[in-house]
């Protein structure tokens, strides 16, 4: 009924219109039926699709990213569409079923999506032109009394322990590596293990006495102070990790690696380019540092040290209690 159907407006659309007409409708329809993340015959998007965490900072990621949308666009010459979400969770999902072609990452996120669907990572952050890093720290209340780690190993069975997103690299991955290496099981060394949602909500839970200890990267605690919202009155802290390597924005395989090279260059390029807005963006965290940052090209094996430090890991999902 259906085939049936559209063959008697194509006939009508013939009578009225011509041939032209035909032609304009076969390209409506086709426009109609193909899926967002469609490719065309050179493996080319017609839209392009990015999924982005912006769980700590949404008002601000969403104001530069709102600028960046247009800079892609004259780079590449198609439409941008930015997916935003509140969780890396969704973000993997995104890359890993086909929902967007690319995504910022953090190194964790970019390690769980890659067991499940190889990736491309194209550039990273860097600093004088080598690839940036940062820190991850966990800290606590100044009322709980706590001021070293072997203090925390003492009481830890009535202590609640709170990380910032499942898949964040400084306020997951590494925190528990080092709790694990010091033979604090995060599954059980603890009264409650949690989740916060996100780096700000895990240094605010702290703060608030709602957790005993939280996890965060040092960046987002620095740019909370700078806004106000924390005073370094009001935690102390406890440890700080090595450097860890910033974090990726990648493209799935089977957009053309031309294409992929052509958003590789435009971001490459966009400190020279945009010089306003890349100092705009690299200014949420590092404000002293933006105006010597660039992206450098990313390879798969920068991040081979964190996937070893996950797979020792194993299952990193908290027991609840």
């Amino acid at each position: 009924m259906k085939f049936s159907y559209s063959f008697r407006i194509l006939r009508y659309v013939r009578d009225w219109c011509g041939v032209s007409g035909i032609v304009l409708l076969t390209l409506v329809l086709a426009t109609g039926c193909r899926s967002k993340t469609a490719l065309d015959a050179n493996g080319v998007p017609y839209k392009l699709i990015v999924a982005v965490y912006e769980g700590d900072n949404p008002g601000e990621t969403s104001k530069i990213l709102g600028e960046v949308k247009p800079y892609l666009e004259g780079k590449l010459g198609i439409p941008v569409e930015f997916e935003k979400s509140t969780d890396y969770t969704t973000v993997i999902e995104a890359m890993t079923t086909g929902k967007a072609h690319m995504a910022y990452l953090s190194p964790f996120s970019y390690i769980l999506a890659t067991q499940k669907q190889k990736l491309v990572p194209m550039v990273a952050p860097a600093l004088n032109g080598k690839p940036s890093t940062y820190v991850s720290m966990l800290f606590t209340n100044r009322h709980t009394g706590l001021h070293t780690m072997d203090d925390v190993k003492a009481r830890a069975h009535d202590l609640t322990l709170c990380f910032a997103d499942p898949a964040s690299t400084s306020g997951h991955l590494i925190p528990a590596a080092y709790l694990n290496s010091i033979g604090l099981d995060t599954k059980t060394a603890f009264k409650q293990t949690m989740f916060a949602g996100s780096h700000y909500a895990s240094v605010l839970s702290v703060k608030s006495g709602k957790v005993d200890i939280g996890c965060s990267m040092a960046l987002v605690f620095d740019k909370m102070m700078r806004e106000g919202l924390v005073h370094d009155s009001d935690l102390v802290i406890l440890w700080k990790s090595d450097p860890i390597v910033e974090s990726p924005i990648c493209m799935r395989p089977e957009v053309s690696a031309v294409f992929t090279d052509k958003v590789r260059q435009a971001y490459l390029d966009m400190s020279k380019d945009a010089p306003a807005l890349f100092h705009e963006y690299m200014s949420m965290y590092f404000p002293k540092q933006a105006d010597s940052m660039s992206y450098i090209p990313a390879n798969d094996s920068l991040f081979n040290g964190l996937r070893k430090i996950a797979g020792s890991l194993g299952d990193l999902t908290p027991t609840k209690k």
